[in-house]
């Protein structure tokens, strides 16, 4: 057994990553709000604090889980990037999603984006991970990322303010 890890179990690995209270939910404003900065991170409604902001970054940086690069338009900030690590984590954003909606007291509006995503499948997350490879990596899209002239992440956008805009009618 390695002596870094509790075991070698692949879900204990995994949790070591992502099983804290705030890994998984940078990485979700990353992947689904196209959070990239510092101060978007804690704007998020779960109110994460600076210094653990900071720290969870940090633990995400180490694991390979995103990047850091020099913001070319203001010389104190940076911009955070995906890897093709947490790019993969996409399908199981979209079960976490599916699963917390039927499961939990979730909001309509927050629970959209994982049912518009698992009910376009399998086909729909890998072209949605190509637009996210595309935008963090520089990787060209393989083509397949139109949805009907739209953009995947367009999709979930219009789908989330469908449901807003269908709330304030009410």
């Amino acid at each position: 057994m390695n002596n870094e890890h509790r075991s070698d179990c692949p879900i204990n690995l995994s949790l070591e990553v992502l099983g804290d209270k705030w890994s998984l939910l940078i990485l979700r404003d990353m992947v689904f709000a196209g959070k990239r900065h510092f101060r978007e991170f804690l704007r998020s409604e779960e109110g994460i604090s600076s210094n653990i902001l900071a720290d969870r970054i940090r633990k995400l940086m180490d694991e390979g889980m995103i990047t850091k690069s020099s913001d070319p338009t203001h010389k104190q900030k940076a911009i955070y990037g995906l890897t093709e690590k947490s790019i993969a984590l996409v399908p199981v954003f979209v079960q976490l999603g599916v699963w917390g909606s039927r499961h939990l007291p979730a909001s309509e509006e927050l629970s959209v984006t994982a049912r518009v995503l698992d009910g376009g499948g399998p086909a729909m997350w890998e072209r949605f991970m190509s637009e996210l490879r595309e935008e963090h990596l520089g990787t060209p899209a393989d083509g397949s990322t139109e949805l009907g002239g739209a953009s995947v992440a367009a999709t979930l956008r219009a789908a989330y303010e469908e449901v807003v805009a269908g709330g304030a009618n009410e």
